[in-house]
């Protein structure tokens, strides 16, 4: 769902920001470049010294931080230092916007929180590492409140690009963590890759050009697997059969134990492609056809 901005001129703006670390920094900077009046807030004080040799007002509690500003960011390390630093802050009137990392659920219960001191609520998911905050290759997911979006567009633009997932507040969380789950997939393989690799006495950075270019060759195949997912069809016009495949991973095990490499990372996918033949006549369907084994309800043991 894309919404254009209510507002288009941002600059000068109040905004306060909890949190200090790490992405809650980068944050807080990159309002700062934008031009926006900033309070922050910490609870460890010293980090905010840099900021505040910029210009940043720092406030002395979390309740005297969202009182400063009609906005809040919030950047913390979980929920439950979320649901402390927000508790009884006297939100009525102002809009929080929590991009800490969560699940859905407690995305809804932050919101309840919020929404319950009369406050209104947008969650955020932050598809970069701070480095990239404010630069063309960061985006963030955002679900809640489409007026405190609409409203206040341009601000969040300064941390990349804002994508709307609707009026659920756990919908961004979903999309963030979706994305993450490929990361993390992708990264285990990558390390794997690396191990077995230096078992061998080969450096990583020896093989990490050509991984790097196969795993973007392999990574085309995306839109492919999301069309056989939604359509139920995983048979027609296969490259590579779930026969093939799970021989094929067969040897990429038995090479790592060959060379004494952990098998703990892959060896949890090769379990899933047998159980999937053992299940009926999936042989000649593509890698997709797993999906049924990670369904809610799915038998997998």
């Amino acid at each position: 769902m894309e919404i254009e901005a209510g507002r288009t001129d941002m600059k000068d703006t109040e905004v306060s920001v909890l949190g200090l670390g790490a992405m809650g920094r980068e944050l807080a900077r990159a309002l700062l470049d934008a031009g926006h009046r900033v309070t922050v807030w910490n609870r460890t004080a010293a980090r905010a010294e840099a900021l505040a040799e910029r210009g940043a007002v720092v406030a002395g509690s979390p309740g005297e931080a969202v009182g400063a500003s009609p906005l809040t960011v919030v950047c913390l390390l979980d929920e439950d230092t979320v649901l402390q630093a927000l508790d009884g802050v006297g939100a009525a009137g102002r809009a929080v916007v929590n991009l800490t990392n969560g699940t859905p659920e407690q995305a809804r219960r932050v919101a309840e929180l919020v929404r319950g001191q009369g406050g209104d609520y947008l969650d955020g998911g932050i598809m970069a590492v701070p480095p990239m905050i404010g630069g063309p290759h960061a985006f963030l997911y955002y679900s809640g409140s489409e007026r405190v979006f609409r409203e206040h567009r341009p601000l969040l633009d300064t941390f990349g690009a804002a994508h709307y997932k609707g009026e659920d507040p756990g919908a961004a969380a979903l999309w963030d963590v979706a994305l993450l789950s490929a990361m993390y997939g992708m990264f285990g393989g990558l390390l794997h890759a690396f191990a077995l690799a230096r078992s061998a006495g080969i450096d990583a950075g020896e093989v990490a050009g050509d991984v790097g270019a196969w795993l973007t060759a392999m990574g085309e195949a995306g839109p492919e697997y999301a069309r056989r997912i939604d359509t139920g069809d995983h048979t027609t016009d296969v490259v590579s059969n779930l026969g093939m495949q799970a021989a094929g991973i067969r040897n990429v095990l038995a090479t790592a134990e060959e060379q004494g490499v952990s098998t703990a990372l892959l060896g949890p996918l090769a379990d899933f492609m047998r159980l999937r033949l053992a299940g009926g006549d999936h042989a000649a369907e593509d890698l997709t056809g797993l999906v049924q084994l990670l369904a809610p309800g799915a038998e997998t043991v």
